[in-house]
């Protein structure tokens, strides 16, 4: 049923329903309240001291109304309650005067000062309150008065037996849960706090309950999807590793394994690399590159910027420098010519990897057997992106790279329908990355160790979060930066600068002079973040680093510590944060993932929050992981005896899914 048919609605409210995503019953009676307000009348001798009371009262003096100043004003009127005679104070209600007539009985909420027989009220309610009442209260709704919703959600209830039970009964028994419509009409219009925290944990199972759902719906889908059985050769796979010049973690070489079991099976692979920044994902990925054109097939690798994908095609082909595998590379800032020539040695097969960005999913671009996709930063490619990818190739095989560590509710989440490689060690040689909080007084410390640095040869990362100033606030620019560092150090030390607005040729001219060490400083906007790759970069300082989040500060940490050098990582912050004290220690990404989690919430941490689905109503992945896990447990046995089959319902859940990704 559309809201368009509820008494009382009219043209002007449905635009602001629509406005907050509201167009159907079934959202404004999943538009749950945030919190409850509970009103239980009492009297001030059984009253404790500075406690938030709910008197009843009668009027006795309508008082009068004083402004303090121009939007601010005091309404204050004497009551009397159980033979005494208060002074109320409230704030900014100066509207309520003309209804409070002498001898009205109303509610106080507020906070009672026996001394000066006063009583600050935060709230009064103008109809008695006679007894114990839980009131529900929304999150405001732009251009509706809460009594005009409250009224909706009321007519809403008068349907809510329209709505699907999507808790198959089993579990509905199982764990004792309410109906679905008694659920929904206690959480609105509660009678009992221990009903609504019944109501609450049956709407709570239900959403995670349909996310898993589709989540492990998608899974069985894709154990189904048949994949191309390749022939891997082990034996030239180990010669390969044993001429590379470092050692391989265990997390690697299980990652390894992984993936040629994958390749080498009828079932299509679709993997996820979950790796800390610098954990050694790309030896791993070229090693399944490698795998795969051994096979006889072509791969194709996908990275979200031209700088990743630059580095990522210098760093495997040089991994793979001593076989006969042709790569190649292939972005948008390239001549029509060139991409052109890579195109047509694309189709003919004489390009076995080609290394991009989204410039590969040129409709033109044709492969002549695609059968393994990497993308890495897989998050920051958009689901049409990906299909478009995949649907290059026949059956291809897919392995998703991300550098974002990310807390295991999460990963369930965002990753439940993919076979997962974690890669947590570090690789051999590397050393902890030092991390020090300095208030901006003390910066002169810092700017004497990067000059060490430097006199050593070394360089310099700085980061500041903003482009342009802005005089509003302190955040600083990249381009105050670089006047006050070349300030610092007379102009003697040459520094780049790189940033979001510059053309695509001037990011990559300013990133080679700091690679090859023509300049020994880069300041910087969070562009650094993922995948620049400078080996002889050792300090990383962070200004206002209070405005980023764990996550993007651990992941600019690892801008530096490439290498087997002493690294510092600076964070300049004038206001003493707890939570930064986190990475001064520790240096495991996926340990600071859930302590962001644990300090933000869930939110959208990392950026990477997925339309609609990774949007609860009510549910929480943080308070409510342990239900997730029964709920997870439940609905993987409830795919597997197929009733959901008979159910129209679970079949409308089905037809919605985008089977794109």
């Amino acid at each position: 049923m559309n809201l368009q048919n509820l008494k009382g609605i009219g043209e002007k409210t449905i635009e602001h329903l629509y406005a907050s995503n509201i167009y159907t019953i079934e959202d404004i009676l999943t538009y749950y309240p945030y919190k409850y307000q509970i009103l239980e009348p009492t009297t001030l001798e059984t009253s404790e001291s500075n406690t938030v009371l709910t008197i009843n009262a009668t009027v006795v003096d309508t008082g009068k109304v004083s402004f303090i100043r121009k939007n601010f004003n005091t309404y204050r009127f004497k009551v009397e309650t159980h033979g005494k005679i208060l002074t109320v104070a409230i704030f900014n209600r100066a509207f309520i005067k003309p209804r409070m007539t002498v001898g009205r009985m109303i509610t106080l909420i507020g906070k009672y000062d026996a001394k000066k027989n006063t009583f600050t009220a935060n709230d009064i309610k103008l109809n008695a309150v006679t007894e114990t009442k839980i009131i529900p209260i929304y999150h405001a709704i732009k251009g509706l008065k809460n009594n005009t919703l409250e009224k909706i959600i009321k007519e809403a209830l008068k349907e809510k037996d329209t709505l699907y039970d999507y808790v198959p009964e089993e579990f509905n028994q199982k764990y004792h849960l309410l109906s679905k419509d008694i659920a929904l009409e206690e959480i609105h219009e509660p009678k009992d706090v221990s009903i609504v925290k019944k109501a609450e944990q049956k709407l709570i199972y239900e959403e995670l309950f349909v996310f898993m759902f589709k989540i492990q719906y998608l899974k069985s889908l894709k154990e189904q999807e048949a994949g191309i059985k390749k022939s891997i050769p082990i034996e030239k796979i180990r010669s390969f590793l044993k001429t590379l010049p470092f050692s391989l973690t265990k997390d690697q070489q299980k990652a390894i394994k992984d993936g040629l079991t994958d390749l080498s099976s009828t079932k299509r692979m679709n993997r996820l690399l979950l790796g800390d920044v610098g954990s050694g994902k790309t030896i791993v990925a070229t090693t399944l590159l490698y795998a795969n054109t051994l096979a006889g097939y072509q791969s194709a690798f996908m990275a979200p910027t031209e700088i990743l994908a630059l580095q990522h095609y210098e760093s495997i082909r040089n991994l793979l420098k001593e076989t006969n595998i042709h790569v190649e590379y292939l972005v948008g800032s390239m001549s029509k010519k060139e991409k052109e020539k890579i195109a047509i040695s694309v189709q003919k097969g004489d390009v076995d990897i080609l290394i991009g960005t989204h410039a590969i999913l040129n409709e033109k671009l044709y492969f002549k057997n695609l059968a393994f996709i990497v993308t890495d930063e897989q998050h920051r490619f958009g689901v049409n992106q990906r299909s478009m990818l995949k649907e290059k190739g026949f059956l291809p095989d897919m392995l998703f790279m991300s550098a974002t560590p990310i807390p295991r509710t999460y990963a369930l989440t965002i990753y439940g329908d993919m076979d997962t490689s974690l890669i947590k060690e570090k690789p051999n040689g590397r050393k902890e990355i030092i991390t020090k909080i300095v208030k901006e007084k003390d910066l002169k410390e810092v700017l004497f160790k990067v000059l060490e640095a430097i006199k050593q040869n070394e360089q310099v990362y700085v980061v500041a979060p903003m482009i342009e100033e802005n005089a509003e606030n302190s955040l600083k620019d990249v381009n105050l930066l670089k006047e006050k560092f070349d300030l610092a150090f007379h102009n003697k030390i040459p520094i780049g600068v790189l940033h979001g607005k510059l053309k695509k040729s001037e990011k990559e001219e300013v990133m080679n002079d700091f690679k090859i060490g023509r300049t020994k400083i880069l300041i910087s906007t969070t562009v650094v973040e993922v995948g620049v790759d400078v080996k002889n970069a050792t300090i990383m300082i962070i200004f206002n680093a209070d405005r980023f989040g764990l996550a993007t500060l651990h992941q600019l940490r690892g801008r530096v510590g490439r290498n087997d050098k002493q690294s510092y990582c600076y964070l300049i912050c004038n206001e003493e944060k707890e939570r930064l004290k986190v990475l001064e220690e520790s240096n495991d990404g996926f340990y600071i993932s859930e302590k962001d989690f644990e300090f933000r919430g869930e939110g959208d941490l990392f950026g990477i929050k997925q339309s609609g689905d990774m949007t609860f109503k009510i549910a929480n992945l943080k308070r409510d992981y342990p239900i997730l896990m029964k709920v997870k447990e439940d609905v993987i046995n409830y795919i597997k005896k197929e009733d959901y089959k008979k159910e129209k319902k679970y079949q409308e859940i089905v037809d919605k899914l985008d089977f794109t990704d």
